[in-house]
């Protein structure tokens, strides 16, 4: 394992065989974890390496041994020019901590050690490429080490080894130069005057030939500015400065050199940026930027040249001003980006966009200057591509801007929406747009794009809450929004900040819609956001996880309405778009009435019912503006349910209450009633505040108002009350009695808003209903032009001759106008039922996405209120709408909604958290409901559905059942609350006799494994049945899935509590008799029987040990005698489960399994010798093409008698085992078939030609 070299700590003995390693000083013997350390150093996990050099230098530290620490420098030394990469990086770092730990190692001695063993004047190629990996590495530990500096001599030698190893560029590339400015940085200005400048002379002098020159002399300049002064620069360049016009040319021919070296690594070169601090240091910037960058750089095709502009672009926002960065981001430069980040956008295009968002982002995080912040981000806004700007409106790089510099931002892109100054933007056009003459955009359109853009732009801000704002801002930014999507400016007010800003163009209709979207938008993120504010204010709201709501406590959504309320009584101001009527105006001052009455009641006394009511009035009064006639209906019925709320609060002391309580709904049934109607508009923000009041109002649910839920979910309604939830959803005006156009005018609006998929069943459904009535719609149709064509004799029949004289050309026109006619009438019959299957299909797709929403409140409940007695009655629904799922259609849609409501039936019923503990009264009732479940369970031929009842049965069970006392769970039936053990025991036991007996049941033997599980006490009271049945079962899956039940439940250590001793050693006297029986009938094996086996033998090993381990009074002789019997053919002796458990248990009988003996026939061995003759790169003699039908040596049978084996024999063989090959699956008995059947196709073939 370990090299041994010859040093003064061991000797060697170089023999001829191996050589002998003498420890003389027993240091290898000392310790092993010392060696270890060098081959950690050498692993590829970076973590390791740093450990192990960590580690070996605290080892030296610890040890204080000359030996050691010599053989470490030359263990360390003979590794540098390992043959991997990450061993050389660990060796060399290994050996610059050694020589920086350890001063008295000098540096000359391990550099003189380093030249010893790689010499670079060797002429062999692969001892010059060893030699110069161990020259860089170990000079790069040494500038490592931070002791050059002290040692001249060394420093100036390992500048001359640098200088020699640049000519090795396939090797290092430009690693020796990198170090030689590393060592530059850290060398102190002395020693660079006294010791090095001399001997780097005719590098600095030629600095403008080659990117690694020029970076020398820009680093020794930016390091040791009084050493080269413009003097020397003079003597050395001819120039006293770096960045002139003279050297301008060849800047950029080192830059494009530069470009190219770096075109694969994708990073900007060292040299760009040190250039371009040399120009601002010498106040050439303007000069470089333009004759260097735009003329020279940006002169060349888009590729790497471009790309290193733009990365020096954006690695330079840090060094410059305010109006340097202004003029870099209004240049070609930034014009040239912005073309490639358009052309990128095609498939398989490189993409510096993500580049240069890195840049930004680290610009912002590291500049905390408002000012630069600001310029930085409005010249990437005004980079437009006809009045489009190029970077996306969510921009993530904003979240890194300052809350000044975000102010000033949203001001500047509320003026330039209201002004949009397009002459100030850095617009441009690609080629292609020239190409295709798109070039020519009109002014109106470019503002209404840039707009667009801007709102986006402003919503993202508002609604991400990683930008920094406060609630001032969010504000501003909303009530702008809403002001310009539903508002004119009439005359401008200070009262109204948004009106004093005058609007150069008129705002178009489809800017209003795409504004009045993104105010819902934002609308929606502020009641989902938490209280900003100071950490000390907030931190109480927010544990509270209090959302849409202010630091001061209102709601964001209450300030909104009163803005707009405000803007709707400052008429001479501001002027509506869509003006209201007076009845939705008088509806909008009820709501803001209704809204200030419930605020005041609710600091009073803070009710879950006045906040619900207050959301939804809220809601829908803003909703007025996007839809003012629906919103209008809405509003009513909510006012008339709060007026019945109050009503029964304040006659609740009245013995005449119940009779009006019992005539008019409860405020909750009403409320449930709204929230349905909202849920059916497709809006995010309708959406999540209706789940918020829900959850509010959950507490005072009543049966009504969950029965209106389930009612929805009921699959049987949905023929019924489709259409109507439908003209709900979507139009209000509309009725189902309504006129085609109307229909089709309502299918074109639903067909915007619809948020599903088509179905592939319905498809299929829908072209065999076509099929169907194609049929007969081609029979009338036909019926009709036969009659139309013997009208006018034009219909040819067996009696008339052939003489007969031709129409003519009055009668030939007659006909067609009567068959156009015709053809028109047929044609918009087709159309008209194919618009009526259309119709009917996204009815029910919005149906279904609406019960989809429904279900939302479904979860709620069981979250929030799953101990309440309500909970009962979502039980046969939730199961009605997986039945009819399971059976129905399997589009995507479809497989959403059954996933959905089974996982709320399965997790948050059946196995929730809580469960409903109140049911006095009710206990014949659920008993009923238990046995009818179990009942439609037997009775269902899907076992996946079958599944789902079985475990509503076990709910009811947990229900009746009630709280388990830990203490006595399960020490007597006493415990099982107010369950009726013997009737639910029968009712099971029927149901498990029923799933043994059937031939064809749903019923699965997990099922009632989970049941001997959850609920011991049953459990005992079936497990004789379920032993009865490891014999009794009708086939043999029964009888293994009663093997598996009785194995469960003796398992099962409840179950074993509740028994006595003298009962369970009787349970397993009779499981022992039926396993005798099992095993000693067993019927000829097939895959049904192995599995029966295999389960009954695990329920054997188990009885068998528990019987041995507890020497309980069990007999088991007789089942030893079987289970021997069992092995009398050794058919158990072979490898396989059975057969192990078989052995586990012959095992306690003392019995051990028997060793099998190999034989190995006389004709194998003689294959094998043969092949072992074989040469390699010979064919074997079967493989050749004149013994390749000739056929193997059989087994059993002499070589003599395998010549005269018919031919065909082997080349079937062969044949079939290509064709295996080819196909995969084939059995060999399907093989030979369909040879057979191949070969008289070829001959008909042959004989088809003849024919």
């Amino acid at each position: 394992m370990v090299a041994v070299m010859k040093t003064d700590m061991g000797e060697v003995d170089n023999g001829t065989m191996r050589p002998k390693v003498v420890d003389a000083k027993g240091i290898l013997r000392q310790n092993r974890e010392f060696l270890d350390y060098f081959w950690d150093i050498a692993k590829p996990e970076r973590e390791i390496r740093l450990k192990a050099v960590e580690s070996l230098i605290e080892y030296l530290k610890k040890s204080e041994k000359s030996d050691e620490l010599k053989y470490s420098l030359k263990r360390l030394v003979d590794s540098l020019s390992h043959t991997r990469e990450d061993a050389r990086s660990g060796f060399s770092l290994a050996l610059a901590q050694l020589l920086s730990v350890f001063e008295e190692i000098s540096l000359k001695s391990a550099l003189d050690s380093i030249k010893g063993k790689y010499n670079l004047q060797t002429p062999n190629k692969k001892a010059i490429r060893i030699a110069v990996f161990g020259n860089f590495f170990g000079v790069l530990a040494l500038s490592q080490s931070t002791r050059l500096h002290k040692e001249p001599e060394v420093l100036l030698e390992c500048v001359h080894i640098l200088q020699s190893l640049s000519q090795y560029r396939e090797y290092l590339k430009d690693l020796p130069r990198k170090t030689m400015v590393d060592i530059l940085s850290e060398t102190s200005k002395e020693v660079f005057e006294e010791v090095l400048f001399n001997a780097l002379k005719s590098d600095l002098t030629s600095a403008l030939n080659t990117p690694e020159q020029l970076e020398l002399l820009l680093v020794a300049i930016q390091k040791f500015p009084s050493v080269l002064k413009p003097k020397k620069l003079k003597k050395l360049l001819g120039t006293t400065t770096v960045i002139t016009d003279e050297s301008l040319p060849k800047l950029v021919g080192v830059l494009k050199t530069a470009a190219r070296s770096v075109k694969k690594d994708a990073v900007l070169p060292p040299v760009a940026l040190d250039l371009l601090q040399a120009s601002l240091r010498e106040e050439s910037f303007e000069m470089f930027w333009n004759e260097a960058i735009i003329k020279g750089m940006m002169s060349e095709m888009p590729g790497h040249t471009h790309y290193l502009s733009f990365r020096l672009l954006g690695a330079a926002l840090p060094l410059l001003s305010v109006s340097q960065i202004e003029f870099v981001l209004t240049g070609d430069v930034m014009r040239h980006y912005g073309e490639h980040v358009l052309s990128a956008q095609l498939p398989d295009r490189f993409k510096f966009s993500p580049e240069m968002d890195k840049y930004i982002s680290e610009f912002l995080q590291v500049c905390a200057d408002a000012d630069r912040q600001l310029a930085v981000v409005l010249g990437f806004t005004q980079l437009t591509n006809q009045g489009y700007p190029v970077v996306p409106s969510f921009w993530k790089v904003l979240e890194h801007m300052v809350l000044p510099a975000q102010q000033k931002y949203v001001e500047w892109l509320q003026e330039a929406f209201c002004d949009p100054q397009l002459d100030k933007c850095l617009d441009f056009t690609t080629r292609r747009q020239l190409f295709e003459r798109e070039a020519k955009v009109e002014n109106e359109s470019c503002v209404a794009r840039f707009r667009t853009w801007i709102i986006q732009r402003l919503a993202f801000i508002a609604e991400n809450h990683q930008i920094k704002k406060d609630e001032d801002l969010i504000m501003n930014v909303a009530r702008f929004i809403f002001f310009h999507a539903f508002f004119d400016v009439k005359k401008s007010t200070s009262e109204i900040p948004e009106t004093t800003r005058a609007l150069a163009l008129p705002i178009d209709k489809q800017t209003r819609a795409t504004m009045a979207s993104a105010f819902y938008s934002i609308l929606q993120s502020l009641n989902m956001m938490p209280v900003l504010g100071d950490l000390s204010e907030t931190e109480s709201l927010n544990s509270r996880r209090i959302v849409g709501f202010k630091a001061d406590g209102s709601m964001w959504i209450y300030c909104l309405v009163q803005y707009a309320a405000t803007l709707l009584d400052q008429s001479k101001y501001a002027q509506i778009v869509q003006a209201f009527s007076p009845e939705q105006r008088q509806a909008w001052d009820s709501m803001l009435e209704s809204v200030e009455d419930l605020r005041k009641k609710a600091k009073k006394s803070s009710s879950p019912e006045h906040t619900a009511f207050q959301n939804l009035f809220l809601l829908i009064g803003i909703q007025m503006f996007k839809s003012p006639e629906e919103s209008l209906d809405l509003l009513k019925d909510l006012r008339s349910c709060m007026e019945r709320a109050q009503a029964k609060k304040s006659k609740k002391k009245k013995a005449a209450n119940g009779k009006s309580s019992e005539e008019e709904p409860h405020w909750v049934e009403v409320i449930v009633e709204i929230l349905l109607s909202l849920l059916s508009q497709p809006s995010r923000l309708i959406r999540n505040v209706c789940k918020v009041v829900f959850t509010r109002i959950c507490p005072h649910l009543t049966q009504g108002g969950l029965n209106s839920i389930l009612n929805v979910l009921d699959p049987n309604k949905d023929e019924e009350e489709s259409g109507v939830m439908v003209t709900d959803e979507k139009e209000k005006k509309k009725h189902k009695v309504a006129e085609d156009e109307d229909e089709e005018e309502g299918d074109e609006d639903e067909e915007d808003d619809e948020e599903g998929s088509d179905s592939s069943d319905d498809d299929e459904d829908d072209d065999d209903e076509a099929m169907d009535d194609g049929e007969d719609v081609d029979q009338n149709f036909r019926l009709d032009l036969m009659k139309v064509l013997q009208g006018q004799n034009a219909l040819v029949k067996e009696e008339d001759g052939s003489d007969e004289e031709e129409m003519d050309d009055a009668a030939m026109m007659q006909l067609d106008g009567s068959l156009s006619a015709l053809f028109l009438e047929q044609k918009k019959k087709i159309q008209a039922k194919k618009d009526e299957k259309d119709r009917l299909r996204k009815e029910k797709v919005l149906v279904r996405d609406f019960k989809i929403k429904v279900l939302d409140m479904v979860e709620v409940f069981l979250l929030k209120q799953g101990s309440s007695p309500l909970v009962l009655s979502m039980v046969d629904p939730l199961l009605s709408v997986i039945e009819t799922g399971m059976s129905s259609e399997t589009s995507q849609q479809e497989q959403d909604y059954l996933r959905k409501a089974a996982n709320i039936f399965k997790n948050q019923l059946c196995r929730g958290k809580y469960y409903c503990r109140e049911i006095d009264g009710r206990e014949a009732e659920l008993h009923e409901m238990l046995e009818r479940l179990i009942g439609r369970a037997q009775k269902l031929s899907d076992s996946s559905v079958s599944l789902y009842y079985f475990s509503a049965a076990l709910y009811v069970v947990k229900v009746l059942r009630g709280v388990v006392n830990e203490q006595e769970s399960t020490s007597s039936e006493a415990n099982m609350g107010k369950l009726d053990v013997a009737r639910v025991t029968s009712c099971f036991r029927d149901a498990l006799t029923s799933s043994m007996t059937r031939r064809k049941t749903p019923l699965t033997g997990a099922m009632f494994i989970d049941l001997f599980t959850r609920f011991p006490v049953l459990c005992v009271n079936l497990l004789d049945t379920a032993v009865e049945n490891i014999t009794g079962g009708l086939r043999e899956h029964q009888q293994g899935q009663a093997c598996a039940m009785v194995l469960k439940a003796v398992q099962s250590k409840d179950v074993k509590n509740l028994m006595s001793d003298k009962q369970w050693a009787e349970l397993y006297e009779k499981i022992v008799r039926q396993l005798i029986k099992t095993f000693e009938n067993v019927p000829s094996k097939n895959k049904t029987v192995h599995e029966k086996m295999v389960k009954a033998m695990e329920l054997c090993q188990f009885i068998v040990k528990s019987v041995k381990n507890t020497r309980m009074p069990v007999k088991l002789e007789l089942l030893q005698d079987v289970l021997k019997t069992m092995n009398d053919d050794e058919s158990l002796q072979k490898p396989g489960q059975l057969e192990d458990i078989y052995w586990s248990v012959m095992k306690f009988f003392g019995v051990v399994k028997p060793k099998m003996k190999k034989v190995k026939k006389v004709v194998e061995v003689e294959q094998t010798e043969k092949t072992t003759k074989k040469k390699k790169g010979f064919l074997p003699e079967t493989k050749k093409r004149k013994n390749r039908m000739k056929s193997t040596v059989l087994e059993g049978k002499e070589t003599s008698t395998t010549a005269e084996t018919p031919e065909g024999t082997s080349g079937k063989k062969k044949k079939k085992n290509k064709k295996r090959k080819r196909q995969g699956e084939e059995t060999q008995a399907q093989t030979p078939a369909k040879k057979a059947k191949q070969q008289p196709k070829k001959k008909k073939q042959k004989g088809g030609d003849k024919q």
